[in-house]
């Protein structure tokens, strides 16, 4: 089946949280939520590096909607259940339908961070993958000095299958970085 023909929930829901894909329109909140979590997400993150406009912002939304609809890029939003609060964002990414296998990105508005939403959102959403994608293989990678981002992987199960050394530029472009890889695959 064509990547584009392939279903996908309107919401996947955890204990505290539901995840959805974004949508036109949530440029306000992620941006809230960037401009908040700024000076935490600039160290990992480009899309933190510059000061960002609520313009672009939904922008960015809206492309990454249009890659959803192709099937190609999944980003979803986080929200907490209590009171529909934006908490951050994850998704799937460098997705390969062939296999399947897909990676698995995240971030947090600093605001809710150190609660385990972010734990418990890629756990739900890993078990989805695997269940109703019957994916063969996922990947979260990470600077090996991101320790927060790290540390998902690790209370998750996911074995560290490498540090790729020298492997991509840190996103300021100042020096060059290591990438660790963290897999999880069909039993």
């Amino acid at each position: 089946m064509k990547a584009i023909l392939k279903d996908f929930p309107e919401r996947i829901e955890t204990e505290r949280l539901y995840m959805r894909p974004c949508r036109p329109g949530d440029g306000h909140d992620v941006y809230r939520a960037i401009v908040h979590s700024r000076d935490q997400l600039k160290e990992w993150l480009p899309f933190a590096i510059h000061e960002p406009a609520l313009e672009h912002t939904e922008e960015n939304i809206r492309r990454s909607y249009a890659d959803f609809i192709l099937m190609e890029d999944i980003r979803l939003h986080i929200y907490r259940k209590e009171d529909d609060s934006f908490i951050g964002s994850t998704g799937l990414h460098r997705i390969n339908w062939n296999v399947p296998k897909f990676e698995i990105g995240y971030w947090i508005d600093t605001r809710h961070s150190k609660q385990g939403y972010i734990t418990e959102a890629v756990e739900a959403l890993t078990d989805f993958v695997f269940d109703y994608y019957e994916a063969k293989r996922i990947e979260i990678r990470c600077d090996p000095n991101n320790v927060n981002s790290r540390r998902i992987p690790e209370k998750l199960g996911f074995v560290l299958e490498a540090i790729l050394r020298n492997d991509s530029v840190s996103v300021d472009g100042e020096s060059v970085r290591d990438t660790c890889v963290f897999s999880k695959i069909t039993k």
